[in-house]
Order: C-alpha cells, then sequence, then structure tokens
C-alpha cells in the first residue's frame, strides 16, 4: 500500500472559497442541519468579536479561528466535504447576506467568493464555489447563490420545502434579520473580516479512509460521520451513476424513519443476524468483511436494509400497540402487547432474532404472536438468572440459525426454549432471600406479575414507576415491625425477597418507607383517591397487618403466577 498524502495548512475565507477549490457534499453526508441556533451563536461571536478588537482596520485586526474541514482532494480543485458541510454552507449563506447589504461595488466583490462568474462570450457557466447534494443544489443556487436570489425566499412556501432546504431558508431569513439592524459600514466591516482575518485549517487528503481517520482526531467533540456514513459512501458509490441519486433518496428515508441513533444501532443487529456472534472488530469492519454489502449494493438496500429497518421500527416503536386506535384487532393488540414487554428488558441482544423473524413473517400475525411470546420468556428468563453477555450472544446466535434454517422453534431442543435446568434456575433466583439485590431484575419482574394478575387489561405509562419494600429495610425501634419481625435474622429474611415488594407510581420517600404498616398503606402506598394503579399493590392494602405468614403466602401466590405466565 502506497504512502497516502497529507496536507493541512491555514486558509482565510477568502482563500477557502476561490479557484484552489471547488466544494461538492457527496451523497453520504447526512443533510445540512444547523438551524437558526448554530447560526445565531456563531454570528454573534463574530459580531462580538469585532466590537471588541481594538483596531478598526479591519484587516489588520487579530485572526478569528473558526475550525478545521477535511476534504478529499488531490491535485485538481475538486474537493469532496468529509468534515465541515454546516459551516462551508453556513459561511456561503452569511456572505449572500452580506452582499445583499452593502453598496454595489463592494457586493460584487463578495460575490466571486460565491460563485465564479461566465462568460457570456465563451459560453462559460459560472461556477459555484460549493455544490450541495443534487436534490438541494438547484434551490441553494437560486435562492443563495445566485445575484438578488435571498430576497426571493420570502415568497417561498415552507411547507413544501424538505428539512434541508427549510434549515437553509430560515438560517438566511434570520442572518438578514439580524444584518439588517446594523449601518452598512457595518456590514461591510463584517465582510472584510470574514474573508480576510476569518481562518479555516483545511486538511487534504486524496483517499476516503484516511480522510475519515484524519476527521476522527481533529473532531474532540464526537464524530459527525459515523459508521453508517462511511457505509453508504461505499455502498452508493458502488451504484450506478443514474441511480445514486434514488438509492440515496432511499437510505435517507430510512435514516429518518428511524432516527440517526437508531440507524447505527440497526447495523449491529444486521451484523449479528448475518455473524451470530459477538463482534470482534468494530462494526464496520466486520459489516464489510462478512456481509459485503457493496458487492451488490442495490439488493443489500432492497432486500436487507429496507426490510431490517421496517421491522425493526414496528419492534423498536411498538406500532402495533396504539391505544388512541380505536379499530384495532385483536391479533395487534397481541403482538402490540408482547412487545411491550420486550423492549423492557434490560439489554437489546434479543432484537436481531426478532427483526429477522419479523422481516420473515411480516404478514403471519398468528406466527408472530406465538414467537413474540416465546422470545419474551426466552429474554426475561436470561435476565432473571443474569446470564452475562457472551452467553447471551451465543444462544441469540443459535436461534438466528434456527430461524434462517426454517428448524421448529417450539419443540423442547429448541434454543427458543428454555431448558428443565434452566426453569429451575428461574423458579430458585425469584424465590432467592436476596431477591431485590439483583440489578434490574425486581421491577420488570413485578411489572409483568402485575400485568398477568390484570389478565393483560393494565397499562404502564407512569413517568415513575418504583419498587418499593412493604416490611421496611431499616424499621424504627418501637415499632410494629419489631413485634412481627423480633429478630435480625427474621427481618433478613424476609425483606429483600419477592413477596415483600410492591410498586409505587411516585418516587422513594426515605422517611415515608419507615411508616408503621397502617401508615404507610395510607400515607405512602396508595395514590391520590386511594388507588393504586398496580393490582399487586391493590392487594396489600386490602390487608391488617403484615407478618411473616402473610409475606409466605404473598410469595406463593406470586411465584404460581410466574410459573403459569412463563411455563416454568
Amino acid at each position: 500500500m502506497g504512502k497516502v498524502s497529507i496536507h493541512g495548512s491555514e486558509y482565510a475565507v477568502g482563500k477557502v472559497f476561490s479557484d484552489e477549490f471547488a466544494f461538492h457534499i457527496p451523497l453520504y453526508q447526512r443533510p445540512y442541519s444547523w438551524t437558526n441556533e448554530h447560526v445565531g451563536e456563531l454570528l454573534d461571536d463574530l459580531l462580538t468579536f469585532i466590537q471588541n478588537e481594538g483596531n478598526i482596520d479591519t484587516l489588520e485586526m487579530n485572526p478569528y479561528f473558526l475550525g478545521s474541514i477535511v476534504l478529499i482532494k488531490g491535485e485538481e480543485p475538486d474537493s469532496q466535504i468529509v468534515d465541515g458541510q454546516q459551516r462551508l454552507v453556513t459561511m456561503t449563506i452569511l456572505l449572500s447576506a452580506l452582499r445583499q447589504l452593502i453598496g454595489s461595488g463592494d457586493a460584487k466583490s463578495i460575490t466571486k467568493f460565491i460563485y465564479e462568474e461566465g462568460n457570456s462570450m465563451t459560453g462559460t457557466p459560472d461556477r459555484y464555489r460549493l455544490t450541495m447534494r443534487e436534490k438541494d443544489a438547484s434551490f441553494f443556487q437560486e435562492y443563495i447563490q445566485d445575484n438578488g436570489g435571498i430576497l426571493k425566499l420570502h415568497e417561498v412556501n415552507p411547507d413544501i420545502l424538505s428539512e434541508t432546504k427549510k434549515n437553509i431558508m430560515d438560517n438566511a431569513i434570520y442572518i438578514l434579520s439580524i444584518l439588517e439592524n446594523l449601518p452598512e459600514y457595518e456590514c461591510t466591516k463584517l465582510a472584510k473580516f470574514l474573508i480576510n482575518r476569518c481562518f479555516l485549517v483545511v486538511v487534504t487528503t486524496p483517499d476516503f479512509d484516511s480522510a475519515y481517520r484524519i476527521f476522527s482526531i481533529l473532531n474532540d467533540r464526537g464524530l459527525d460521520l459515523s459508521h453508517t456514513d462511511i457505509l453508504k459512501a461505499d455502498i452508493i458509490g458502488k451504484i450506478p451513476f443514474d441511480q445514486q441519486e434514488s438509492y440515496a433518496e432511499k437510505w435517507d428515508i430510512t435514516e429518518e424513519m428511524l432516527g440517526r441513533e437508531i440507524f447505527q444501532e440497526l447495523f449491529a443487529h444486521i451484523r449479528m443476524i448475518y455473524r451470530k456472534g459477538r463482534s470482534k472488530d468494530t462494526i464496520l469492519k466486520e459489516i464489510r468483511q462478512y456481509i459485503k454489502p457493496d458487492s451488490n449494493p442495490q439488493n443489500f438496500i432492497n432486500n436487507v436494509l429496507e426490510p431490517y429497518a421496517n421491522s425493526f421500527y414496528s419492534i423498536k416503536y411498538n406500532n402495533y400497540l396504539d391505544i388512541n386506535r380505536l379499530r384495532e384487532n385483536t391479533n395487534q393488540k397481541k403482538i402490540g402487547y408482547m412487545l411491550s414487554w420486550l423492549n423492557r428488558i434490560d439489554n437489546s441482544d434479543w432484537l436481531p432474532p426478532a427483526i429477522l423473524f419479523h422481516s420473515l413473517n411480516r404478514n403471519k400475525p398468528d406466527q408472530l404472536i406465538r414467537f413474540f411470546s416465546d422470545l419474551e420468556r426466552l429474554a426475561a428468563g436470561l435476565m432473571i438468572q443474569r446470564m452475562n453477555i457472551n452467553k447471551r450472544i451465543e444462544r441469540y446466535g443459535r436461534l438466528l440459525t434456527a430461524i434462517q434454517n426454517e428448524d421448529s422453534l417450539y419443540s423442547n431442543d429448541s434454543p427458543l426454549q428454555l431448558t428443565p435446568q434452566e426453569r429451575r434456575s428461574i423458579r430458585n433466583t425469584l424465590n432467592r432471600e436476596d431477591f431485590y439485590l439483583l440489578k434490574n431484575v425486581p421491577r420488570y419482574v413485578l411489572l409483568r406479575l402485575d400485568g398477568a394478575m390484570s389478565e393483560g387489561t393494565a397499562t404502564y405509562d407512569e413517568p415513575i414507576v418504583t419498587v418499593e419494600h412493604v416490611l421496611p429495610q431499616n424499621p424504627p425501634e418501637n415499632s410494629a415491625w419489631n413485634e412481627w419481625f423480633p429478630t435480625p435474622k427474621d427481618h433478613s429474611k424476609y425483606v429483600n425477597r419477592l413477596g415483600n415488594l410492591v410498586l409505587l407510581s411516585r418516587k422513594k420517600n426515605s422517611s415515608a418507607n419507615n411508616y408503621d404498616f397502617s401508615k404507610k398503606k395510607e400515607k405512602y402506598f396508595a395514590t391520590s383517591g386511594g388507588i393504586s394503579p398496580f393490582v399487586l399493590t391493590m392487594k396489600v392494602l386490602d390487608l391488617e397487618s403484615w407478618t411473616p405468614n402473610i409475606i409466605d403466602s404473598r410469595q406463593e401466590e406470586m411465584l404460581k403466577v410466574a410459573k403459569t405466565l412463563w411455563r416454568l
């Protein structure tokens, strides 16, 4: 592999927008996303800097550093923007606004930083210093880069614009509204300062991977480009040019549907579906190595990315269950109910098999209900046992294989089913004296049992749900608690057991926690109006005392519900 040439130099904005560079925003870049907040902060910084600068001569002012940009660029001016799109687009909008507000002579001087004028005699067209993605380029040229275009923005209906075009429009109008309140000489001063004394560090390399590595090092605010952006560049770049725009749009629509962070998570699940094991390298490398999406990019987008994304959306956002829809059929409710529980599991390792099975059986509600019911049983069982990530990944890897091989998922030896040893282990865990101390488990188990005891009619939309002890962890001396649990051994045997725990729709209160039983029921366990949203808590409200025998009885009842619910 040859040595990659990397160059880094400091350039004034006037030099950045010159014949040395012809900026292009590649398809893999996400849309322009700066809002008035970002632009306002930058403009305020620039104006404050000028006002605080003692030297009146703009050309002699101290320099202002705008940050760095990373480009893929060879010897020719053509420059693909890896990092810096937001700033370069905003700088162009600012120059356009300044051009509109200052005298015609200076305005013409600003135009050359926005585009190189063509020659009608030779038929040479205008050459824009910055070209946005194809879907945004003509809008940007007409309303920002062309002379007088910025004033036409007030005539544009924002309701018909994409998010990128809206941001461009909003930021241009916002900048104009600020600058219009300044005298013309102040706008001229700002233009000179921006062009001559505002600097960018421009880092160039002809190689995409090295450009991304440089960007990763320079950007200490967190990566703007993610593995999905790089994969997009790989994949879209391998598609014939006349199809690239339509497939880039498919990619963008899918990303917008899920949201950027969840879209990135999807690729981790796709990796797992293919690899069926723990990652041994970066997601980017493993997808490139084992899935090879760029070898048949159209197939990857059409038959992997889109269907898996649609399934992930249905599962993650549970669009089967919408209590506001009056005409929701029974199958949708059942699927949604199981998904609501799966989404409460304290890990996401169950998602790849859920995505795969859903994508293969999207239109088979009976199969989805049965699968998701058993998947919740498995995921809950692994969580209750506090199974470590290696064992979870190994189990779900075998389940993925079984799904793809169309094996019977409901036979006793299926990886979807709990083994006799696992069922026994779950029963023993639920019966442990230190059950409350198991991380994340008590809340899930109590909610799940409460849902089963309400026969699936309860919904849990409370913003706060906490687990509370009935018998306090530190009962005060000379209280009724000491009569019912007279020795430390009696107390420690029962205090953290499942049977001693209830759910509350409020934050914990350390002082209320130690109330005597009767006062605790009245002041703490009951909600306003005296009715708890939880069946398990309501049952406690009906009792007159809280003795070891009552906890034993309640423990037995809850274990019985769990055994039925999860077929233990």
